[in-house]
């Protein structure tokens, strides 16, 4: 597939989209798949908490790795190549995970499929972009949006509903045969062939890039479990953040660069990235804050938690093709401004959460909130991509993908030091009033109230938050694609 935009007149290829979605829906419903299973596992591997986390923490430094090589990939191989090569990966490590009866095979099969998982996102938002014109992308985007939210959506009430009935591993026998299918589906139907390309990977950058968004995500999803005066925290933010400075130095003195900063020159770009970067980083707030609420402080069982959030996560995915079609009509600022004033509006009520709060006013304040949030996410990112030439749509498909797990990975790690912080102040305040020595009873009783402080000092901090991606929205304009110097250089030769 080239990166050339073909012309608005020529008919995009329906029938590679539908085979790219198929495959990613696959591979996103495996990110959310596995959470609710992790004590299952932790109980039958006989395994502690500290280790368990590496099948999401692997996971996701394997995505931080991988993801910055696909605007490289992207260029080199066709994307018939590209999709056998990640659906192979995933099945891969699909099977391998689902006859795990030791630790270190589980994780090894996770981090295969999550090698296979990171091309695939990059690859399908490439080829959606060459795709379709400016004018109608917006629509297309959106269907994206619905696979892209759609999977994790279901994800962890599917996965409660395999769990209570069968043994973990059949999460993985159940995504086998799948994921079987649609790699035989790609290999008859995808037919696309690519130039003989004389691209190569600087092995350099990949080391350096591997060791700063490697360091970096490790270091700050560490932060949140083992406090950030740890060594193995502090020393790894350090040797990320100057691998990361080391790496974007050497890109800009490469000509063909394995992934191209010079994209942050386009401003509704940069400023797209930055607003992501803030609204992942609010959105993980949710997600992190709100199951640690209803099933520590409150008690409700797991299936009962997923079961709360379905219905935000189901309308979230069912509102991005609306959103893609009203972002073509009428541009993503205002869809961006109502979206972030409704996201505001439901993260400040979820700062006030108390004992006696309802699992219904739960159910309801968190499906508006994910209702704003749909109005955001896909028109903010679409509207940056937009200004890019048609040759920098892999870099900044890879760009955002990569920023978005940094900024998942600041956000929970942040959030978490907000609540485990004033946690400890809210309990050490408690105690401290108290005259004689408690009963474990009523030390439980302030633990509880305790945790419940810090949940909501974090969702305040999580409107802060939302309020300045509102702030930066307000700056949004609609973006037209950029002219591409190189193109123009070779034009005015030819003059």
């Amino acid at each position: 597939m080239e990166t050339k935009a073909p012309p608005a007149t020529s008919r995009p290829p329906y029938g590679l989209l539908a085979v790219l979605m198929i495959g990613a829906f696959i591979t996103f419903l495996n990110n959310t798949l596995l959470n609710i299973a992790l004590p299952s596992i932790m109980n039958d591997l006989r395994i502690d908490p500290s280790t368990v986390q590496w099948l999401a923490t692997g996971f996701m430094l394997v995505n931080g790795i991988f993801i910055p090589t696909t605007a490289f990939l992207i260029q080199k191989y066709s994307v018939r190549h590209l999709f056998l090569g990640a659906m192979g990966l995933f099945l891969l490590g699909t099977v391998l995970a689902g006859f795990a009866h030791a630790f270190p095979l589980l994780l090894t099969g996770r981090m295969i499929q999550a090698s296979g998982s990171a091309v695939m996102m990059p690859v399908l938002m490439n080829v959606m972009l060459v795709s379709f014109p400016v004018e109608k992308r917006g629509a297309a985007m959106g269907v994206f949006g619905l696979v892209l939210m759609g999977a994790p959506a279901i994800g962890p009430t599917l996965s409660g509903w395999i769990v209570e009935h069968y043994d973990w591993r059949m999460l993985f026998h159940f995504v086998t045969p799948i994921a079987a299918v649609v790699l035989l589906l790609g290999f008859f139907l995808l037919k696309d062939r690519k130039e003989k390309s004389n691209l190569r990977l600087d092995g350099f950058s990949l080391a350096l890039s591997s060791v700063g968004f490697g360091g970096l995500l490790y270091g700050f999803s560490s932060a949140g479990t083992r406090g950030w005066g740890h060594p193995l925290v502090y020393l790894t933010l350090i040797a990320g953040a100057v691998a990361l400075t080391w790496f974007i130095l050497r890109q800009s003195r490469l000509e063909r660069p394995m992934l191209n900063f010079g994209i942050f020159k386009y401003p509704a770009f940069s400023l797209a990235s930055a607003i992501s970067m803030v609204l992942t980083m609010a959105m993980f707030s949710g997600m992190l804050l709100l199951p640690l609420y209803v099933q520590s402080v409150r008690g409700i069982s797991p299936i009962d938690a997923g079961l709360m959030m379905l219905p935000g996560a189901l309308v979230m995915a069912l509102m991005s093709p609306v959103t893609g079609r009203l972002f073509d009509k009428f541009g993503g600022r205002a869809l961006a401004i109502i979206g972030f004033l409704i996201m505001t509006v439901t993260t400040y009520m979820l700062s006030d959460l108390t004992m006696e709060t309802t699992y219904n006013e739960l159910m309801i304040i968190h499906t508006i909130r994910m209702f704003g949030m749909s109005m955001v996410m896909m028109p903010v990112s679409t509207n940056g991509l937009n200004q890019l030439p048609a040759r920098f749509y892999p870099h900044g498909t890879a760009m955002n993908n990569t920023l978005q797990q940094v900024s998942g990975a600041i956000g929970t790690a942040f959030l978490v030091t907000v609540m485990s912080t004033r946690q400890e102040a809210y309990a050490t305040d408690a105690l401290g009033k108290l005259t004689e020595q408690p009963s474990v009873e009523l030390q439980q009783q302030i633990g509880l109230q305790a945790m419940l402080g810090g949940i909501n000092d974090a969702f305040f901090v999580a409107t802060i938050i939302s309020v300045a991606a509102l702030a930066l929205a307000l700056f949004m304009k609609r973006a037209k694609q950029a002219e591409d110097p190189e193109e123009a250089k070779l034009s005015s030769k030819a003059e």
